[in-house]
């Protein structure tokens, strides 16, 4: 059986491979030998083809945030009541009502059963189960305090699905807004406005001037409208597919490391957005950060795992320029104080924990704070983008109504007169 793995050294270096040999153990004890310390240990292909599930077809199907934290609360009561990992795993396959879930529960228990690793077996699926997950579960493995590992796991789960789910509820009726002020947009220059320039033209006569603002979008109908730049294809067809074609590359491209660099980058200058961002990454990072270290995992190692899991790489770049700091032998606290987008409070509360030993427990304040400061800015953003968005809509839908309507009434007037 061939396993990959990734190991920290003596000087502090990661380094990775893959070895030949009957067990997790074996690969545990070649490690050891080597004077290096294992970080994650999997079965070769286990990233998703070897022993994974195969989605196939181009919905791939997903669990849910809630679903997992079901399954870890569960599985964590079964285990604390001491029932075998086996027996625990078919019970919650059957409860299980997703059909791609119940596959993936089927895997493990199969895995387990075979004499697997619980970390190996999860880390088989990392589409259901993070790095960070997997992580906790073999730390808790190795200090056999599994059902602790996994109520930790649930709670974090459930936070991240409560912010994800007030995140997506803000920004749902803004998203509906802005659809609908797109396609009445669209839905004017396509069929009210041609025909109302048309009038327009017929009462002004050929050599009568309109207003800038009213010529202009006339233009703007008659370019979109005629084939000039594909024979026997409206321009609007080019242009949209264009857009979409551009909106597309632009998509790949931030998934590219760079791409999503920059981009987080970007985002982190955007005045309000940049705070939500910040408070949800160094939430995020408090809490992993303080599961991980509860559960006996190195220092090095757990800032490793966390950076990976903030979610924007600007800071993840941060945390391991700190982790670097900390390995020269700097004090965490002071090693996050380098970073320009890590709050102040931070490093000084880990100052405190450093000092009285309860780091773990620190940082859980700190993610709960952050986590009412987040509750807080979404509910004002959420009230401040409401009626903006609606002003926006009034405003496009009133400048298109006073471009076209101002001069049929002023030459109204004329005829009138």
């Amino acid at each position: 059986m061939k396993f990959d793995y990734k190991a920290r050294v003596k000087d502090g270096r990661v380094i990775n491979g893959s070895i030949e040999t009957a067990n997790r153990e074996a690969v545990v004890e070649f490690l050891e030998k080597q004077g290096a310390r294992p970080i994650s240990i999997r079965e070769a292909g286990a990233g998703g083809q070897k022993g994974g599930i195969k989605k196939r077809g181009p919905f791939k199907p997903k669990v849910k945030l809630r679903e997992l934290v079901v399954f870890t609360r569960q599985l964590s009561t079964m285990v604390s009541a001491g029932v075998p990992l086996p027996r625990a795993l078919a019970t919650l396959e059957q409860q299980s009502e997703n059909k791609y879930f119940k596959s993936v529960i089927n895997a493990i228990s199969r895995d387990v059963e075979s004499g697997i690793a619980l970390a190996d077996a999860f880390g088989k699926h990392p589409d259901v189960f993070s790095e960070v997950y997997v992580s906790m579960v073999r730390a808790g493995e190795a200090g056999g305090i599994l059902d602790d590992i996994l109520k930790r796991l649930a709670m974090q789960t459930e936070k991240d699905a409560a912010i994800r789910k007030k995140i997506k509820s803000a920004m749902t009726y803004p998203t509906v807004i802005l659809c609908i002020t797109i396609v009445a947009f669209f839905g004017l220059m396509i069929f009210v406005i041609p025909k109302l320039g048309d009038i327009i033209r017929e009462m002004a006569g050929p050599d009568a001037s309109l207003p800038p603002y009213t010529q202009a979008l006339l233009d703007i109908t008659d370019f979109s409208l005629s084939s000039t730049i594909v024979p026997g294809l409206p321009n609007m067809v080019f242009i949209v597919g264009a857009l979409i074609a551009a909106g597309y590359m632009a998509l790949r491209y931030i998934r590219t490391p760079r791409g999503k660099y920059q981009f987080h980058s970007l985002l982190l200058r955007v005045p309000v957005l940049k705070n939500v961002l910040i408070k949800i990454a160094i939430s995020r990072f408090a809490r992993t950060f303080a599961s991980l270290a509860g559960a006996g995992v190195a220092v090095l190692d757990a800032l490793e795992v966390t950076g990976n899991a903030i979610g924007n790489k600007v800071i993840q770049k941060e945390i391991a320029a700190a982790a670097k700091e900390v390995q020269n032998g700097k004090p965490l606290s002071e090693a996050l104080a380098m970073g320009s987008h890590i709050p102040p409070i931070v490093p000084q509360m880990l100052s405190v924990g450093e000092e009285t030993g309860q780091i773990d427990m620190i940082l859980v304040k700190v993610a709960d704070f952050y986590d009412e400061e987040v509750d807080a800015l979404i509910s004002g953003l959420s009230s401040l983008i409401e009626p903006l968005m609606i002003v926006a809509l009034g405003g496009i839908v009133g400048l298109i109504a006073a471009s076209v309507m101002g001069p049929i009434a002023s030459l109204s007037e004329k005829i009138q007169g």
